[in-house]
This record gives structure tokens, sequence and C-alpha cells, in this order.
């Protein structure tokens, strides 16, 4: 079996797929594997992956990102787990420098690389807000998705704990799955950025509209999992109800009042119970420091 198990996601991305697979095929580390899943592709997919060997290709009806990434991991047979968006790139010493992190850190269960980004063909430079920090980072990932796809390695048995993407989420689902994964787990960062990330493009789906409406319910359901600690629900809240009244002021500027009242209320139900259970101290207790430390990755 291959060390390393490569998924690659499509969906009408003919544009761009050779150029991602290439950056797989040209990583100096070897011992792994390609699998491609195209996702109903009905432009030119089909040609380039004609080219583009040797992958293992699995092909789907149209079902959304998340389900061709489940798609890919039940079909992965590597104890390390990555991922490759089809409208990015990788450079060549990705694969090695986090499978040498995984060889010294047996502990780790995740890490991801820091990137270059690239809009509409200029390199520029992230904001401040999309900082990526090491560790135990879920409190930092609530406003927005930190972790990179693209960037990131796990082992198979993180998955195995904490379940994959969510199906039912068209867009935010990293953002859904890694908030599982922080909540309990260190999310390492090697300095290094090994990973293009590319957008600007019309078929990008961090540009869709109402973001923030998956945002709110992936917090409702982490808020509702038992799985946070104190302060971990109280930040968590504090995001969620940031979110909700953001939410529905729009909202209520297009006329949508029915939708906008339930948000509102969402907010109001969960600051109300998280002061019944920050009272109760019925919440996780606070990791000790020794978990909260941060290993040296660079």
């Amino acid at each position: 079996m291959p060390t390393v198990s490569v998924i690659i996601p499509t969906y009408n991305r003919a544009w761009a797929l050779k150029e991602a697979i290439g950056s797989a095929l040209a990583q100096d580390f070897r011992d792994f594997e390609i699998i491609v899943v195209d996702d109903g592709s009905t432009d030119d997919t089909p040609k380039v992956l004609e080219s583009c060997q040797p992958i293992c290709l699995v092909r789907q009806s149209h079902q959304g990102v998340s389900a061709a990434r489940n798609a890919g991991i039940e079909r992965a047979s590597g104890r390390l787990i990555t991922f490759l968006d089809s409208d990015d790139l990788w450079l060549p010493g990705k694969l090695s420098a986090q499978v040498a992190f995984f060889n010294t850190h047996p502990d780790a269960l995740i890490c991801q690389t820091e990137e270059i980004w690239i809009r509409k063909g200029i390199r520029v430079n992230p904001k401040k807000r999309h900082k990526k920090y090491s560790g135990m980072i879920f409190e930092h990932g609530l406003e927005l998705c930190i972790v990179s796809p693209s960037a990131v390695m796990m082992r198979r048995r993180l998955l195995d704990e904490v379940g994959g993407f969510d199906e039912m989420l068209p867009v935010c689902e990293d953002y859904d799955l890694w908030l599982r994964v922080a909540c309990r787990f260190p999310i390492y960062l090697l300095e290094a950025p090994l990973v293009i990330k590319r957008g600007g493009h019309p078929d990008q789906l961090s540009r869709r509209s109402g973001m923030d409406r998956f945002r709110i319910h992936a917090l409702k359901k982490i808020l509702e999992s038992g799985l946070l600690t104190s302060s971990q629900y109280r930040a968590a809240v504090r995001v969620l109800k940031k979110k909700c009244e953001i939410y529905a002021k729009g909202c209520l500027k297009r006329g949508r009042v029915k939708e906008a009242n339930h948000y509102m209320q969402l907010s109001h139900r969960f600051t109300s119970q998280a002061e019944c259970l920050l009272q109760s101290k019925a919440l996780l207790p606070e990791f000790p420091e020794y978990h909260k430390a941060s290993v040296q990755t660079k």
C-alpha cells in the first residue's frame, strides 16, 4: 500500500485539472497514489484525464465537493491522506516535507503548510485575518476558515475519529470539518509555502454569497456536539451571535423578515444556553497545557 493517498475532487475544471495533477506527479516524494474523483463533469474533463496517468479515477453523478472528497477517502489505501483542489498547485517538496514531519512527530494527526496566493494571475498577500496558526487553533478558526484542504495532510485514523466532510453543505464543508478536528486535536503548521492557491475565477466556491449562513450551520453543529470545553463553547457562541446578527440584518434589508427572526432567535437561544452550561459546569474540562503547546515545525 502507498504511504500517501492524494485525493483530487474536480467538477468542470478541465482548464486547470491537468496542471494540478501534474504538480502532484512532480513531487519528489514518490510513495503515493492519486485518486481523481470526477463529480459529474460535463466539460472536457474526461479527455484531460485520459492523458493523465497513472491515476485512479472515480466517476460519480454531480453531488458536490464533500461527496467527491468522501468518495476519494473511501477508495484511499494510504495511511496518510492529503487533498488537492483541482484549481490549486503543489510545489515539488510538499509531500516530502509533510511525511518527514509525521515521521518525526508520531503523536501528530494533522498538519498544513503555508501557501502562495494567486488571484487572476497576480500574486497577492493574505490579509491579517487569514493568518495561520499552529497547535490548538480552534478559537482562531471560528471567524473564517484558516485551514486549506490543498495544504493539509492527515493520518487516516483522524478521519475515522471525527468523520468526513458534511455532504449537506454546498460550501464551508472544510470549515465544518476543521472545527470538529481543531476542538480536540492540534493542527500543526509547516511554515514553508508549498501550495499555490489560485483564485478569482468564476467557479470558485468561496466566491459564493451568503457564506456565513453555512458557517452558522457549522457553528450550531459544533455547539451541539458535546465536544467543547468551556472556553471553546464561550468563544463559539460569541462568533455565532455576531454572525447571526450580521446575517439577520442582511435578511431584513432584503425583506426576508421570517429568516431574520430565525437567526436572531438562534443567537438568543445559544447565548442563554451558554450561561446555563457555564454555571452548571456541564462542559468538558480545559485541555492541559501540554496539549495546547505547539511542537517545533520549522
